[in-house]
């Protein structure tokens, strides 16, 4: 996008004259479900608001991520013909957001656990104003919202035949964000921690912030090889390479956000700098990143020179 009309527009939404739009999630309802197998056990669904990742132990499920609520009811009847003869017994939930947890209500009905970070099911039982989208999110039901949490660090679940690891990633997309690794497979899924080549949403309303995000992305690579599937914020599979460019980006737009704090730079000034500019071609239209990413670090100000690679 042109340096101009990407300033002009930043400066339509910062002054309320422009909306980005809603959260992708809100146009993904309704579409056509498909299944990808990854090998193994392991399976990948799309279409359903938000990447779903399946496991098959030959007796029961697993899943990590549900997609929309919209979408539900079509994902349990796709696992009811992909999978006959099993049920989902554990859903985690990578964060709270409603691309990744509409199908709570269902699978938790039907007798799954739901396991997240705590912090996923305080959001889900709040009342959430995200300002950034505009957009006010009301408490979801008590059957929604996860049954088993943790708060610090990393845990495993034994599912056919191997330790499946999941781990927290403070304050990055949002203050709940977690990682879960199927070893065997050589699969991560990192919900919208990773992105791949378009511009991440740094959900600052519940506590996501750029340096989080820089230092979620260390962790995830820590957990990677040249080999390694990871499944993001789409459809497409990513790989180390993908994450490694996205936590530079990420890193030099936070460097130049402190830079312009530091001096006392207006929103406008900090926007005539095309801050972004360099990374336009390959991650696309950056409103909305820059925006919550701007936001964002108001709260971490004292800690943006900390930020390490």
């Amino acid at each position: 996008m042109p340096t101009n009309l990407m300033r002009r527009r930043l400066l339509a939404v910062a002054a309320g004259t422009a909306t980005l739009p809603l959260a992708r999630w809100a146009a993904a309802a309704g579409t056509q479900l498909t299944l990808q197998p990854l090998g193994d056990g392991l399976a990948l669904v799309t279409g359903a608001g938000g990447p779903v990742v399946v496991a098959d132990s030959g007796s029961e499920l697993l899943l990590v991520d549900g997609g929309l609520a919209a979408n539900a009811a079509e994902l349990a009847g796709l696992l009811t013909r992909q999978f006959p003869g099993r049920r989902v017994g554990t859903l985690i939930n990578t964060h709270w957001h409603w691309d990744r947890t509409g199908a709570n209500e269902l699978f938790a009905g039907q007798g799954a656990r739901l396991v997240a970070h705590e912090n996923t099911r305080l959001w889900l039982g709040a009342e959430i104003n995200c300002a950034w989208e505009p957009r006010v999110y009301p408490p979801r039901p008590a059957k929604a919202q996860p049954t088993q949490t943790f708060f610090y660090g990393t845990k495993t679940l034994p599912f056919a035949g191997q330790q499946v690891e999941y781990g927290y990633l403070p304050q990055a997309h949002t203050d709940g964000d977690l990682y879960v690794y199927f070893p065997r497979q050589n699969v991560l899924v990192a919900g919208d921690v990773a992105t791949g080549r378009s511009y991440p949403i740094l959900d600052y309303s519940t506590n996501g912030w750029a340096g989080g995000m820089v230092t979620g992305l260390k962790s995830l690579m820590a957990r990677c090889d040249v080999h390694t599937r990871i499944v993001g914020s789409g459809a497409a599979l990513l790989g180390k390479t993908d994450l490694v460019a996205q936590q530079d980006m990420v890193f030099a737009v936070l460097t130049r956000i402190g830079q312009s704090y530091y001096k006392g730079e207006t929103w406008e000034q900090f926007l005539a700098s095309a801050p972004t500019q360099e990374f336009d071609a390959a991650f696309g239209d950056p409103a909305r990143f820059l925006r919550t990413a701007y936001e964002g670090a108001w709260g971490h100000v004292n800690e943006i020179r900390r930020v390490t690679r």
